[in-house]
C-alpha cells in the first residue's frame, strides 16, 4: 500500500475536525498517570491531548476532572489554581469549577448574580483504570463503554505503568513499536551474542489476521533444529500494542511470564505521550517487588532518565541521545543506552512527521501497512457515523499475546491459542 502525501496528512493530523482527530475522539484514551494526581486536593497538572491544552486535578472526594486549561472568565491558566473543597479555583479572580466544569463560585461577581450559571468551562469525562486516568473527547451521544483490556483488570500487585513522552508524530511511534524486524538490529545490545533468538533469523516471516479489535500479527523466525521462534502481538485500534514476555515451549508455562505493551497517544501533531504497561501473566503470581522499576530503568524510562518533574527524556534529539560511538563500535549495535531510547532516537530522527511517500516498504512491514490501512478505513467509518473498530470493550477484553518456541511443522495459530487468551 503506497502512502501518498495526501494520505500521510490524513493519517498524521489529529486536531479537532481532522479525519484522524475525529477517530481518536471516538475512543477512550489515556490522559495522565493516576500517580501524577495521586492525592485528593493535590496540585493540578498540565495535560495536552490531540492539540488541546487541558488541566487535570483530583478533587476532595477523589474524583478526577479534566478541564480546559484556561478559565472562561479571562483565560487565566488554571494550572496555577487552588485545588480545594471539591473544585479548582482560579487564582486570578477566584472563580471555581468542579470536575464537571460547572462554575460553583464566582466571588468577583455580586452575591445575587446568576452569572456563574452561564459560564461553565469545557470538561471531558474521565475513567480511572490500570493506574491511568482515561478520557473521552468525542460526542457524548456516541461515547462507548470504558475500555476493558486485560491489563486494566490486573490488580495493582500485578501491574506497573509508566509514561515517556516522545517528540514526534504518534504514527511513527506506533510503527516503530509494531515493527518486529528492527529488534534484531536496533536492540542488539550484545554484539558478541550471535546465538540470541532474534539474531538467528533477522528476516522473520510475518502473518497478520485482522480482527474486531484491530489485528493479531505473528513473527516467525527459524532458529534451527526444526524449531520456530514465534512472537505473537496484538494491535488494538487505534494506538495500542500488546506483546508477550518470556518464552514457552509449545505453550508450556514460563517460570515468570510478564506481558508488556504501549499506548501511543497524540499530544498534538508533532508529539506523543507513550504510556507503557507490564503485568504478571498469572493471576496467582503478583509481580516481583522492584521488577518493574528495574525493567523501566533498563529500557531507559526510569526516573534518572527524565528531566526533573517531567516525562521528557534527558536523552533527546538536541543531544543526539548521548550516542557513544565507541560503545557502538565495540559493544552494541546503536551505541545508545536503553531499548526505549534506541527507538526514540530512530523515530524522532525521521523528523517530527515523516514523509511516507518516499518510503520503500519490504516483506517485514506487513503489520505497518495493515495498521495504516485500518486507520485510513477508520477515518471513513467515523465520518459515516459508524462505530470505530475496537472501541467496543467486547472486541478486546479477551485479547492477550505471547511468545513460544514451536515445531516448524505446526500451525502457529493453533499452537499459540492458549497464550493469546486473557486470564484475568
Amino acid at each position: 500500500m503506497r502512502i501518498t502525501t495526501e494520505m500521510n496528512e490524513r493519517l498524521t493530523r489529529v486536531g479537532a475536525g481532522t479525519p484522524m482527530g475525529e477517530v481518536f475522539r471516538s475512543y477512550w484514551i489515556p490522559a495522565v498517570l493516576a500517580s501524577d494526581i495521586a492525592e485528593p486536593d493535590s496540585p493540578p497538572v498540565r495535560v495536552r491531548l490531540l492539540g488541546e491544552d487541558l488541566v487535570a486535578f483530583r478533587d476532595s472526594a477523589g474524583d478526577v476532572g479534566l478541564l480546559d486549561a484556561h478559565c472562561p472568565h479571562r483565560r487565566a491558566p488554571l494550572f496555577f489554581g487552588r485545588n480545594e473543597e471539591c473544585g479548582l479555583r482560579c487564582v486570578y479572580h477566584g472563580w471555581k469549577f468542579d470536575v464537571n466544569g460547572n462554575c460553583v463560585d464566582a466571588p468577583s461577581e455580586p452575591p445575587e448574580s446568576q452569572f456563574r450559571f452561564r459560564v461553565g468551562t469545557l470538561s471531558y469525562p474521565t475513567h480511572e483504570a490500570g493506574g491511568i486516568v482515561w478520557t473521552y473527547m468525542g460526542p457524548i451521544d456516541r461515547m462507548p463503554e470504558p475500555p476493558d483490556y486485560e491489563w486494566l483488570r490486573a490488580p495493582a500487585t500485578h501491574l506497573g505503568v509508566s509514561q515517556a513522552n516522545e517528540p514526534c508524530n504518534y504514527l511513527q511511534a506506533i510503527e516503530g513499536g509494531i515493527d518486529t524486524a528492527h529488534s534484531s538490529f536496533a536492540h542488539n545490545n550484545d554484539l558478541s551474542n550471535t546465538s540470541h533468538l532474534r539474531a538467528l533469523d533477522t528476516h522473520p516471516r510475518l502473518e497478520v489476521d485482522v480482527a474486531d479489535h484491530g489485528f493479531t500479527y505473528a513473527s516467525l523466525r527459524r532458529i534451527g533444529g526444526g524449531r520456530i521462534y514465534l512472537r505473537t502481538y496484538q494491535f488494538a485500534m487505534p494506538f495500542m500494542q500488546i506483546r508477550g514476555g518470556l518464552i514457552t515451549w509449545q505453550g508450556d508455562p514460563a517460570p515468570y511470564p510478564v506481558l508488556h505493551g504501549h499506548v501511543w497517544v497524540p499530544i498534538d501533531d508533532e508529539n506523543t505521550a507513550v504510556f507503557n504497561f507490564a503485568h504478571s501473566a498469572d493471576p496467582a503470581q503478583p509481580m516481583e517487588p522492584g521488577w518493574f522499576e528495574e525493567h523501566e530503568d533498563e529500557m531507559g524510562r526510569g526516573p534518572r532518565h527524565f528531566a526533573d518533574g517531567t516525562h521528557w527524556l534527558v536523552r533527546n534529539p538536541g543531544n543526539d541521545y548521548l550516542i557513544d560511538r565507541e560503545v557502538q563500535r565495540t559493544r552494541t549495535f546503536t551505541g545508545v543506552e536503553g531499548v526505549n531510547t534506541q527507538d526514540y532516537a530512530i523515530q524522532t530522527g525521521m523528523g517530527r512527521i515523516v514523509d511516507r511517500s518516499r518510503e520503500a516498504l519490504g516483506s517485514t512491514d506487513l503489520a505497518i501497512s495493515t495498521a495504516r490501512r485500518l486507520l485510513l478505513e477508520a477515518t471513513d467509518e467515523v465520518a459515516a457515523g459508524l462505530p470505530a473498530r475496537g472501541s467496543d470493550p467486547a472486541s478486546h477484553r479477551a485479547v492477550r499475546a505471547g511468545d513460544i518456541l514451536m515445531d516448524a511443522t505446526r500451525d502457529w495459530r493453533e499452537m499459540s491459542k492458549d497464550v493469546r487468551e486473557a486470564r484475568f
